[in-house]
């Protein structure tokens, strides 16, 4: 294989490439999709499977032509966690339903109204800053999993941690033929390694678990009370979607949002997160670790992405692998995040390079400072049980500043109207 060589969207890739490819997207998804479940005391299985089948029926929808692995989403946390506590968890899976069901309806409604409205909204000042704050907001997330944040740090973290970044960036720019194209699955085999060594994994949860095991399904229930309480969840999931796949068209060099469009892939991520609600999985979402992983590596092809959504689908019969794959180390998940997270944010940043954005006008430098400023303040905005900071709050910013500069541009009454 030509070495660095572009793999596009709709490329074939031979089968001794595509299994490592698609073990490579696995890992890098594992880690934050399992922490979920865990979160809200259910076997991950259940979770795996649902990752696999929601990224088949999202490339099914999609028509092949949007590549996106779909983990677990973490918007969901806060506001089915008050749910779990007063209800029980058959009634957050009713507000999964329910959230999921609302997605369908919007994307309908942009197929019926088109997409361009984006462009009013969210242009290139707004959404580059906004797209990187999709990684950049992360970042602590990256060091609290890897140990660096403790308050006494384990040298031995820091040594995995090192490990497994310094073979990921090193090996991004060093690898060369086959390897060039696996440098993230080389890292954590590598960081694996080196935690071992360095004796902190532990084997006993592996030796107790099954060979095989049948994911625990289950059914919701549904009540107004517990649904409202979930559903203003849609405007987090809808902002962070258009912000992943904008980000996502820029990597790969097509735009997603006109083909197959972003109703396509708005309801196959909805319809994905209502189905997992059926079944008694956590909601899903497209996921930014495998965007960072297609940005190092420069292969987008969704073959291999339906191999990655296939092995996660045979884990989850497979007791021993699930839990096997669960036992990677957060050093090792924290020096991959290092990296994934931060290509994420600099994709937002050649986002205002490749719009040619002038930071001469007065309008785009307030847009960019006041929404980087909002989203990596740490305000937050609460609204009944959801709570809006980061990334998705400055886009709201982002999104009613521009709406603003776009009423007094119709009235005539900027100074820099083109």
């Amino acid at each position: 294989m030509e070495n660095r060589r572009i793999i596009q969207v709709d490329e074939k890739v031979p089968v001794k490439l595509l299994i490592p490819l698609s073990i490579q997207h696995m890992f890098a998804m594992f880690g934050a999709s399992v922490l979920v479940p865990f979160i809200f005391g259910i076997n991950p299985a259940i979770v795996l499977f649902m990752n696999g089948v929601g990224t088949l029926i999202f490339m099914f929808v999609t028509k092949g032509k949007a590549p996106a692995y779909l983990g677990s989403s973490f918007a969901f946390l806060a506001p089915a966690s008050i749910v779990i506590a007063k209800f029980g968890y058959e009634y957050a899976l009713g507000g999964f339903v329910a959230v999921g069901f609302l997605g369908c309806i919007l994307a309908a409604v942009i197929y019926k109204f088109g997409s361009d409205w984006i462009d009013i909204v969210l242009p290139p000042a707004a959404m580059g800053p906004v797209v990187a704050l999709i990684g950049l907001e992360l970042s602590g997330t990256a060091a609290s999993n890897a140990g660096l944040l403790a308050e006494e740090i384990d040298a031995r973290n820091v040594i995995v941690f090192l490990v497994t970044l310094g073979t990921a960036v090193f090996g991004s720019i060093l690898f060369r033929g086959f390897l060039s194209v696996i440098p993230i699955l080389i890292a954590v085999i590598a960081g694996y390694v080196a935690a071992l060594l360095c004796g902190i994994v532990d084997f006993a949860e592996v030796a107790a678990a099954p060979i095989f095991a049948l994911p625990n399904f289950s059914t919701p229930k549904f009540s107004l009370e517990a649904i409202l309480i979930i559903l203003p969840v849609i405007l987090v999931i809808t902002s962070e979607h258009i912000g992943h796949q904008v980000v996502t068209s820029k990597i790969v060099g097509r735009d997603l949002l006109k083909d197959p469009g972003l109703h396509r892939s708005l309801f196959g991520d909805n319809f994905s997160t209502m189905l997992s609600g059926l079944i008694g999985s956590v909601p899903t979402t497209t996921y930014g670790e495998n965007i960072g992983v297609m940005a190092v590596t420069r292969v987008y092809s969704v073959q291999v992405i339906a191999g990655a959504a296939i092995l996660s689908i045979a884990c989850s019969f497979i007791g021993k692998l699930s839990t096997l794959i669960s036992t990677i180390p957060g050093p090792v998940i924290g020096g991959i995040s290092f990296l994934l997270y931060g290509m994420i944010g600099t994709s937002g940043l050649r986002i205002l390079v490749d719009s040619k954005v002038d930071f001469s006008k007065n309008r785009n430098q307030a847009l960019t400072a006041v929404i980087f400023v909002t989203g990596l303040s740490g305000i937050a905005v609460n609204i009944g049980n959801i709570q809006l900071t980061g990334m998705v709050l400055a886009c709201v910013v982002g999104m009613i500043l521009s709406l603003v500069f776009y009423v007094l541009d119709r009235c005539n009454l900027t100074n820099d109207k083109e």
